[in-house]
Formats: structure tokens, sequence, C-alpha cells
């Protein structure tokens, strides 16, 4: 299984490119997050990024534990309603699976996603179809582990695990909510993207890219 491994470097590319598209799409967030929530989704995830970036990016951090780390306290600590425990849940248990490890296989990245998206799953007491962020985060796991399984590249598996999490997101349009503010809506909640699963899809698609990046040959 060859390719780039998640050193601090990919690590803080995947977090600025995250940042930059969230903070660019906060309106298209907060307007599927108006359908069936409480219309701040994207308002807090740019909010929160952006203290990401002065917190965590903004200083040296010695490994890519430590800089999750700060990542999760950075948005727990400045995110509001439900986005910032989650969120900041899924960074501090990825960090806490990668404590003491840097220059990371495609294997130590899966079991770190795996953790964190275990930690969202216990916080918000959700499952798959429940119609949240972890309908896009559990079919990027499961992409992870078939391309594990394969002996794939990091790379490609990313990918894979990008597409598997934006086709997780449109799966929600036909659902009903059944966790959050959205699930007060009841049927009235069917044929709205949800906006967690949104976001999370670009968590998992800007990972893909920062990892694409390090691995393209020099101009």
């Amino acid at each position: 299984m060859g390719g780039v491994t998640l050193d601090v470097a990919v690590a803080r590319r995947w977090l600025e490119l995250l940042a930059a598209g969230l903070i660019e799409r906060a309106d298209e967030l907060t307007r599927l997050d108006a359908a069936i929530g409480d219309a701040d989704h994207g308002t807090n995830m740019a909010r929160g990024f952006r203290a990401v970036r002065e917190k965590a990016l903004g200083v040296e951090q010695p490994d890519v534990a430590a800089l999750l780390k700060q990542t999760g306290m950075a948005l727990i600590g400045t995110v509001g309603g439900a986005a910032g425990p989650l969120y900041g849940t899924l960074f501090l248990r990825m960090s806490t699976a990668l404590a003491g490890s840097d220059g990371l296989a495609l294997a130590d990245l899966r079991d770190a996603l795996r953790a964190g998206v275990q930690g969202v799953a216990d916080r918000g007491k959700a499952r798959a179809g429940d119609k949240t962020m972890l309908d896009a985060l559990l079919p990027a796991v499961q992409a992870l582990d078939q391309a594990v399984a394969a002996g794939e590249d990091a790379s490609a598996a990313l990918r894979a695990a990008a597409g598997a999490a934006e086709r997780g997101m449109a799966a929600t349009v036909p659902m009903q909510a059944r966790r959050g503010r959205a699930s007060y809506l009841g049927e009235r909640s069917v044929g709205h993207q949800d906006p967690g699963a949104t976001s999370s899809a670009l968590l998992v698609r800007t990972l893909a890219d920062a990892f694409g990046a390090a691995a393209a040959p020099p101009p």
C-alpha cells in the first residue's frame, strides 16, 4: 500500500482546504439548515474554522495528533448548537487514536476516522439512516475499509471515500430525520438534504484533495 501518508503537512493542507470550503459554502449550508434546522450551520462552521485557522493552523504543531486536538478544541469553544460538540468530538477522537504517531499509513488514518465517527455516533446517539452527518461519514469509513483490504494507495482510497460520502449525503434527501432539530419536523423533513451530511462530505472530499495534492508530481 504505497502513496502519501498522513503527516503534519498533509493534515494542515486538509484543514486549510476544509476551512476555505466551509467559509465559501457557508450560505449554502445555512440555506440547507434553514429548511430543517436553525438556519445557522453555515455561519457556525465558518466561525469555527476561522478559529481553527487561528488556534490550530496559526501555530506550529509537533504532530498530527496535536494538530487535530487543537482543531477539536477550537471547534468546541466557538461553534454553537450541536455542530461544535459533534465536530469537536470527531477531531478529538481522531487525535487520541493517532497520539504519538506521525507519517501514518492509510490503515492508521482509517482507524482514526473510524474512532472519530464512533465518537460522533456516541455523542449524538445517532446511527445510519437518521439523516445526520453520520450518513456521509459511515460510508466513507466503509469505503476505506474496502480500500485497505484491497491494498489501494491512499489517494485512490480517499477519492473512493469522498465519493461514498457524497452519495451518502445525497441519500439524506428522501430520509425522515430521527435525530436533532430536524426530527421535530417529522415527515416535513423529507425532501431536504441534511446540512451536517453536506459539511461532512466536504470534510472527506478535502481530505482526499489534500492527499491528491501531496501525491501529485512536481511541475
